[in-house]
C-alpha cells in the first residue's frame, strides 16, 4: 500500500521530520511536476507563512521541482489564498503554500493548488504519493537558478478591494485586526487602511516562532479584549496562513463561521447571487444554522470536515457559498478556497448594506448547545472494531433519539479523535461526550 502523505489539508507534520524532511520534500517537489500535464517549462508559484522553517522547506521543494524542469517563483510571505488567486490569474501551472495554518511554529505543511486556483483532488494527491513512493527514480541535480522571486501581492490586494465597492459607507469604522503573527501581517493593515477603516492591528510582529501563539483565530481572547478597550465596532482574527477568519462583535463576543454563513448567505440571496439558494457546510456546523437558513428558504448541504470537501461540493453543484464553523469560508465568485481577508470584507459589506451591527447579524443564529472534546489516540482504527468504544457511541446515540447530533471522527492533521455532541442540555451532552472520551482513553490512547 502506498504510504499516505496528504491529509485533509495537504502534507502536515513536524518540520524536519518525515514527511517534512529535506529528502522527502525534494521528492515531493519533483513529483508535483511529474504529475502535471507537461508544458515546455512548467511554472510553479510558492508562498509561505512566517514560520522559521518556511525558507528551507521552500528551498528543498524548489530543488525538487526545478530538477524536473520547472521554473519556480517565490512570492515570499503571503496568505494562502493569495497563492491560489495568483496561480490562476498569473498563468502558473501550480501553486504551493508552505504553512501549517493554525498549528504551532514547530509544525509546517505543504498545500498544493492547480493552475485553476483549486486545491488538488484526492485522486491527484494519491497519484503524487505513488510517484514519491516509486524508488525507480531519483531526484536529479537541481538547475543552477532554482528559484526566482516576484512581488505579486499588489494584484491580490486589488482583487480584494473589488469585493467591497461600497467601502465608503463604513469610512472611519474602527476595526480591530489580529494577524496571528502570520501570513496576513504584511498586508492586512494596508488593505483595511486603504479602504478607509480605522484599523487597530495586533499580532503583526512575527519572529518565526510566535505564529498563532496566544493570538489569531484559535485564540480570539486577546482580540476581544482589544475590541472592548479601544471601542472598536468589530474585530477579525485570521489564522497563521490567512485562509480563515473569526470575528468579535463590539461587546467582545466571538462570532464563528456558522454565523458568517448565515448573514452572508442571506445577503447574497437578497442580491440574487446565492446560486441555487444553497449553502455548503460541514457536519460540524450547528443544527441552528440549518434551521435558520431553512426559514429563509435556503438549503444547507453538509460535507465531511475539511474546506477542500466544501470546495468540491461547491464546484460539483455550481454553488457560490460554503464554509466551516472554524472560519474557512469560500465565496466562489472570488476564489475557490477559503480567504480570511475576503471573508472579512464580505462581512463588513453585509454590515454596510444592512445598516445592522455585527452583534445584531450574529444574533439571528440561535444555536443548539454544542460540545467538542478531543482525545489523543495511538492510531486511527475502525471505532466499530473496538467494542467498548462502539458501545459508548451506541448508548449516546440512543439517548439523543433524534433530539440532537453526535459526530465522532479522527482529525486529519493531528493524532486526535474528536467527539462532537449537540443537544438541548449542555451539561447532559458534555457528560455523554466525556463517556465516549473515557472509553477511547481506556482502549486507544
Amino acid at each position: 500500500m502506498t504510504p499516505r502523505l496528504f491529509g485533509t489539508d495537504g502534507v502536515r507534520g513536524r518540520a524536519g521530520v518525515h514527511p517534512l524532511d529535506p529528502q522527502t520534500i525534494r521528492r515531493l517537489g519533483a513529483a508535483l511536476v511529474r504529475a502535471q500535464p507537461r508544458t515546455a517549462t512548467p511554472r510553479m508559484l510558492v508562498g509561505r507563512d512566517t514560520r522559521e522553517s518556511g525558507s528551507w522547506i521552500e528551498a528543498a521543494l524548489a530543488e525538487g521541482a526545478s530538477s524536473e524542469g520547472a521554473a519556480v517563483t517565490s512570492a515570499g510571505v503571503v496568505p494562502t489564498p493569495a497563492v491560489a488567486y495568483l496561480t490562476r490569474t498569473q498563468a502558473f501551472d501550480a501553486g504551493v503554500v508552505i504553512s501549517a495554518s493554525h498549528n504551532p511554529f514547530e509544525d509546517n505543511g505543504i498545500k498544493v493548488f492547480s493552475g485553476g486556483g483549486e486545491k488538488f483532488s484526492e485522486r491527484l494527491e494519491r497519484q503524487i504519493e505513488a510517484i514519491v513512493a516509486d524508488r525507480g527514480w531519483a531526484v536529479a541535480p537541481p538547475a543552477p537558478e532554482r528559484i526566482g522571486s516576484a512581488d505579486l501581492v499588489g494584484a491580490y490586494l486589488d482583487h480584494l478591494r473589488a469585493v467591497f465597492p461600497e467601502a465608503a459607507r463604513l469610512r472611519g469604522f474602527r476595526l480591530a485586526v489580529d494577524c496571528a503573527n502570520g501570513a496576513t501581517a504584511p498586508v492586512a493593515t494596508t488593505l483595511f487602511d486603504s479602504l478607509g477603516f480605522d484599523t487597530v492591528t495586533i499580532g503583526n510582529r512575527p519572529d518565526g516562532r510566535n505564529i498563532n501563539l496566544g493570538c489569531g483565530s484559535t485564540h480570539p481572547e486577546l482580540l476581544a479584549q482589544r475590541v472592548v478597550e479601544r471601542g472598536c465596532a468589530a474585530g477579525v482574527a485570521f489564522d497563521g496562513d490567512g485562509d480563515r477568519a473569526i470575528f468579535v462583535d463590539h461587546r467582545g463576543q466571538v462570532v464563528n463561521g456558522d454565523a458568517v454563513l448565515l448573514m452572508c448567505g442571506r445577503q447574497l440571496q437578497r442580491e440574487g447571487r446565492l446560486a441555487r439558494a444553497t449553502v455548503v457546510a460541514t457536519v460540524m456546523s450547528n443544527l441552528g444554522l440549518e434551521l435558520a437558513l431553512r426559514e429563509s428558504g435556503i438549503e444547507l448541504v453538509r460535507t465531511k470536515v475539511g474546506d477542500k470537501y466544501v470546495m468540491e461540493e461547491i464546484l460539483a453543484r455550481g454553488l457560490s457559498l460554503g464554509g466551516e464553523q472554524s472560519g474557512h469560508i469560500i465565496f466562489s465568485d472570488y476564489l475557490f478556497t477559503g480567504d480570511g481577508l475576503c471573508t472579512a470584507l464580505n462581512v463588513l459589506r453585509t454590515i454596510a448594506l444592512t445598516s445592522r451591527s455585527l452583534a445584531e447579524l450574529a444574533g439571528d443564529l440561535v444555536t443548539y448547545p454544542q460540545v467538542l472534546l478531543n482525545v489523543g489516540v495511538r492510531e486511527q482504527v475502525d471505532l466499530q472494531s473496538v467494542e467498548p468504544v462502539a458501545d459508548a457511541i451506541a448508548r449516546v446515540e440512543a439517548r439523543l433519539a433524534g433530539r440532537g447530533r453526535l459526530l465522532v471522527r479522527y482529525s486529519g492533521t493531528e493524532p486526535l479523535l474528536r467527539v462532537m455532541l449537540e443537544g438541548q442540555d449542555e451539561r447532559e451532552i458534555r457528560a455523554w461526550a466525556q463517556e465516549i472520551v473515557e472509553a477511547v482513553k481506556s482502549h486507544l490512547s
